[in-house]
C-alpha cells in the first residue's frame, strides 16, 4: 500500500489522477443536489437564530446545585404560561434561559421564580433584554459583511488572476460553502448567532485561501501549455488540482481537528455557548470548503475556458497530435 507521501508525488508527477474535469458532470450534479436540498431544508426545518437577531429575554441563574433544565422552563411558565424557552446549561453550575420579549414586571417575576426554583439568591439571577430593533441591525450588518465580502473577493481576484472567469469560479464556490452550511444548521437544529456568523466568514476565508492555492497552480499549469504543450487545457486544470490535493487534505485535516476539539471542550467541558457557535461553524464550513475547491470551482473553471476560441484550436491541436503519433507509420 502506498504512503501519503508516495500518493502526493505519484498526482503531482501525473501517474495517478483522479477526474475531477473528466467527471465534472457528475461533480455539478452532486453540487447540485446538494445546494438545492441545503435551500430546501429551512422549508421543513425552520433555521434558528439566537436572541441578537430575533430580541427576547435572557436570564442567567449561577450557582446552582442542579441544572435541571425543567425547573427553568416550569419557573418560567408558572409567570408566562405560553413563554418560549430555551434552556442551555452552562458549565456545571449555572443555566441560562432565552424567553420571548417581556416586560420588566414579568422579568422581575421570573427572575424570582428561578432564583426559588434553584434554590439560590435573587442575586445569583440576572437578566437582560435585546429588542427587535437592535437584533433587526445586527442581521442586517451581517448581511452587508457578507455582501462586502464577496464584492472584495471578486475584484481581487480579477486582478491577482487577471481573468473575470476564476473570479466566477471562486463566488460561485464561495456561495456553494455557505448554502450547504447553512443548510446543516437547519438540518441538525443548530442556532446561528452572531459568532456564528463570524464563523462563516472564517470559513469563507479559508475557503477563499484553498481555492487560490489551487488556481494559481493551475494559471502555473495553463501558462506552460503554450504551443509544444502535450496537454488540453483541461487536462492541465486536473493536473493541477491533483498535484494539490494531498496539501488540501492535509489543510483540512490540520484546520479541522483543532476545531473539533474547541467544539467538544467549548459543548462538553466549558459549556462556553459563543465558543461552541465559532467552532461549530467552523469545524462544517471547513470541510465544505475543501470540497467545494476540488469538485466545484476549478472543474468550473476549466468549463468557462474551454471554449475560449484560442483554448479551442490549441486543444484541437493536441488532439490532431495524439491521433498523428498514435496512427501506423
Amino acid at each position: 500500500m502506498r504512503s501519503m507521501g508516495q500518493l502526493g508525488n505519484d498526482l503531482y508527477t501525473g501517474k495517478t489522477s483522479f477526474p475531477f474535469v473528466g467527471r465534472r458532470r457528475l461533480w455539478f450534479l452532486i453540487a447540485a443536489i446538494l445546494v438545492i436540498g441545503s435551500a430546501l431544508v429551512p422549508l421543513f426545518r425552520p433555521i434558528q437564530f439566537s436572541i441578537e437577531f430575533t430580541g427576547g429575554s435572557q436570564f442567567t441563574v449561577s450557582g446552582v446545585a442542579t441544572t435541571d433544565q425543567a425547573l427553568a422552563t416550569e419557573a418560567v411558565q408558572s409567570v408566562v404560561p405560553d413563554a418560549t424557552t430555551k434552556v442551555v446549561t452552562i458549565g456545571e453550575d449555572a443555566v441560562r434561559v432565552q424567553t420571548d420579549q417581556m416586560t420588566d414586571a414579568e422579568s422581575r417575576e421570573v427572575s424570582a421564580a428561578l432564583a426559588e426554583a434553584y434554590s439560590v439568591p435573587a442575586s445569583e439571577v440576572s437578566y437582560s433584554f435585546i429588542g427587535p430593533s437592535w437584533g433587526a441591525d445586527v442581521t442586517r450588518q451581517s448581511l452587508w459583511g457578507l455582501a462586502i465580502f464577496l464584492a472584495l473577493t471578486f475584484l481581487i481576484l480579477a486582478l491577482y488572476f487577471r481573468t473575470w472567469k476564476m473570479s466566477v469560479s471562486a463566488i460561485i464556490g464561495l456561495v456553494d460553502v455557505l448554502i450547504i452550511t447553512i443548510g446543516v444548521y437547519a438540518l441538525f437544529g443548530f442556532e446561528i448567532s452572531p459568532a456564528a456568523v463570524i464563523g462563516f466568514l472564517t470559513i469563507l476565508s479559508y475557503a477563499l485561501y484553498d481555492t487560490t492555492v489551487v488556481f494559481d497552480k493551475i494559471r502555473e499549469n495553463t501558462s506552460e501549455d503554450g504551443e509544444v504543450s502535450g496537454r488540453t487545457f483541461g487536462e492541465s486544470v486536473n493536473l493541477a488540482v491533483n498535484q494539490t490535493l494531498v496539501r488540501s487534505i492535509n489543510t483540512t485535516v490540520v484546520a479541522v481537528l483543532p476545531t473539533g476539539a474547541i467544539l467538544f471542550i467549548g459543548l462538553i467541558w466549558v459549556g462556553a455557548q459563543t465558543l461552541t457557535d465559532l467552532s461549530l461553524s467552523i469545524f462544517v464550513g471547513t470541510i465544505v470548503a475543501a470540497y467545494s475547491t476540488i469538485f466545484v470551482a476549478a472543474p468550473l473553471y476549466s468549463l468557462l475556458r474551454e471554449n475560449e476560441s484560442a483554448i479551442k484550436t490549441r486543444d484541437a491541436r493536441v488532439e490532431a497530435a495524439r491521433e498523428l503519433a498514435g496512427s501506423p507509420v
